[in-house]
């Protein structure tokens, strides 16, 4: 349940995009009209009408996490921080490029503060999280922060390629599925890696 909260606005944004790609003048009409009546390219409405969407939906979910538990995450203001500024201009310009960096800005941005944490706190933020449920050597817990390093880094670099070399639609589906899939396996991949060591301690 928890996962499907945190991809509640991804998903709603990969929904609306579809449904509007099916509906590009009826979109582009409620496009206008949030706009305050600017004109609105049938082309465009899709992605325009997706990042309204997933503006009000991220929005939505910080205010239901402070509702619910009384303190926001600090990743989660940046994801709101981000989406709202390029998304706002994605919508000023009617221009889908603002709106395709702010996954890869998100990606660098949990791996900037893992490295400043690391290197300037002396804190692993992969132990910190999971500390708890596992007793690892503090070697593997490096590996295991600079992994996470390294993987951030590079699903920013592929949001990148595929946004800037590939059409909006395909961009759209990996954003939710490509992204959502190379998360999984790199879990996988690190589960497969601490068994021996989870089997050592059992």
């Amino acid at each position: 349940m928890k996962l499907l909260f945190d991809l509640f606005p991804v998903i709603l944004f990969f929904a609306s995009f579809k449904y509007a790609g099916a509906h590009p003048e009826a979109a582009a009409g409620w496009v206008a009209s949030l706009l305050g009546g600017a004109a609105v390219n049938p082309a465009q409405a899709p992605i325009l009408l997706a990042t309204i969407v997933v503006i009000v939906a991220t929005a939505a979910q910080i205010a239901w996490v402070h509702f619910r538990h009384g303190k926001v995450d600090k990743m989660l203001w940046i994801s709101l921080g981000l989406v709202v500024v390029f998304g706002g201009m994605t919508l000023a310009f009617q221009n889908e490029a603002f709106i395709m960096w702010k996954p890869t800005l998100l990606y660098w941005a949990f791996a900037g503060s893992m490295l400043i944490a690391a290197w300037f706190m002396k804190k692993n933020a992969i132990k910190a999280m999971l500390g708890e449920q596992m007793k690892l050597p503090d070697a593997v817990w490096e590996r295991l922060n600079l992994a996470w390093i390294g993987f951030f880094l590079v699903m920013g670099v592929l949001n990148l390629v595929v946004a800037f070399n590939f059409s909006t639609d395909t961009w759209v589906n990996f954003k939710l599925f490509g992204g959502m899939g190379l998360m999984f396996a790199f879990v996988l991949a690190q589960g497969a890696m601490l068994s021996k060591y989870m089997e050592e301690e059992k």
